[in-house]
């Protein structure tokens, strides 16, 4: 049979079989041809995926970037570094808000306007929010409680500052600061280094005078922090700057950092046993009521601060802390300066362990006087400030 002996060719593309090599040709670049088509498409479809990704990037990074800005902005408000202006700009603003409540009468904004510019233009702080007096008044309040207090350590006397309209939000480091300075002041170990600074200085004031310490080159990194600029703003400051304040007038200081909960359920036993050791230490005697010469201690949490003006043991040996906090208003702070107080105001001051929760504190406490060569080893070892880490 001739007509079974015909050649076939196979498509290799398919499992067609052509009994002429032309037709197979042309159905050969019909495969060809779709393919290049579909080739096409997918590389289309690749491009049009690619470039919608890249878009979608795009979106995203400039909405984080928004994001991020907007967390700075927040940031910059939130530590007092957004150009608002400083203690002035919000005390007038303040007072005026009280004046438009009718809350406070024309003459008596021109009045304190007045002295406020009078105690700016001095930088000395006007003693308005001041209470003295109290470490005395719990001295003799202690001598005649006989409840559950075993022991009871004071600082050396310290006069009490809370924030004020100018102040309000931002504050505490600052008013700390003048707290712990009014008890330095009565103690003639510091009269050489305090020979500038007789009189408590104004917030704007301790804002130059922190400026004053960055440029003798104290803490590099912490002043870049705020761009080397506190005066005229509302910003927050912490132990380091305290720290560097001191150091820069002569005052032998150290940062101590909790910078972990040491007993169950968050809290920090072992800075209530380092502040009884602080105080106790020198002063070990029998006596009920210790009133010691040390200065009170700074106490920093993340977003406030208060001054540890002494330490209670109880009968059944608990640790309480005694704080002065910037918070607490004059009104309730002179509770405690009343003869026949029955002590209930004391828990205006009183911190037991389980009340002390934060992650991390952080203290800066005062020990003696600085030889010009110790602070200029200091301001140099400040390059790279560190803390004594407990634990």
């Amino acid at each position: 049979d001739a007509g079974n002996d015909e050649q076939l060719y196979e498509c290799p593309m398919c499992s067609l079989t052509c009994t002429n090599i032309q037709i197979l040709e042309e159905h050969v670049d019909l495969h060809l041809e779709e393919n290049r088509f579909l080739e096409g498409g997918n590389m289309r479809d690749l491009e049009l995926a690619q470039q919608l990704q890249t878009e979608e990037d795009k979106q995203q990074r400039s909405e984080e970037e928004k994001q991020e800005r907007e967390e700075f902005k927040k940031l910059q408000k939130q530590y007092g570094l957004d150009n608002s202006g400083g203690y002035k700009q919000q005390f007038l603003k303040n007072m005026e808000r009280e004046v438009d409540r009718g809350r406070m009468q024309p003459f008596e904004y021109h009045k304190r306007k007045a002295d406020m510019m009078e105690s700016l233009a001095f930088g000395i702080d006007d003693g308005k929010t001041k209470t003295s007096g109290i470490i005395e008044a719990l001295c003799k309040y202690y001598q005649n409680e006989n409840k559950d207090v075993r022991h009871v350590w004071l600082s050396a006397g310290v006069d009490h500052f809370h924030s004020s309209l100018g102040d309000r939000g931002w504050g505490c480091g600052y008013r700390n600061f003048q707290m712990l300075l009014s008890s330095l002041l009565r103690n003639s170990l510091y009269n050489d280094c305090l020979r500038g600074t007789t009189a408590i200085p104004s917030i704007p004031k301790i804002q130059s005078m922190i400026e004053d310490a960055w440029r003798e080159g104290f803490d590099p990194h912490g002043a870049s922090h705020f761009n080397n600029r506190l005066h005229g703003s509302k910003a927050w400051i912490g132990a380091c700057e305290i720290y560097s304040l001191l150091t820069s007038l002569r005052i032998k200081c150290q940062i101590i950092d909790f910078h972990k909960p040491t007993g169950p359920t968050g809290t920090h036993p072992r800075l209530f046993e380092w502040v009884l050791h602080y105080y106790s230490e020198g002063n070990e005697g029998g006596a009920k009521v210790v009133c010691t010469s040390k200065p009170p201690i700074y106490l920093q949490h993340e977003g406030h601060s208060r001054t540890v003006v002494g330490i209670e043991e109880k009968k059944n040996k608990t640790l309480c802390l005694l704080l002065f906090d910037p918070g607490c208003p004059s009104q309730e702070m002179q509770k405690l300066l009343e003869q026949n107080g029955d002590g209930t105001s004391l828990k205006l001051l009183r911190k037991y362990v389980g009340s002390l929760k934060e992650n991390q504190y952080q203290i800066v406490a005062v020990d003696g006087v600085l030889s010009l060569e110790e602070k200029a080893a200091c301001c140099h070892a400040s390059q790279v400030l560190t803390s004594e880490k407990i634990p």
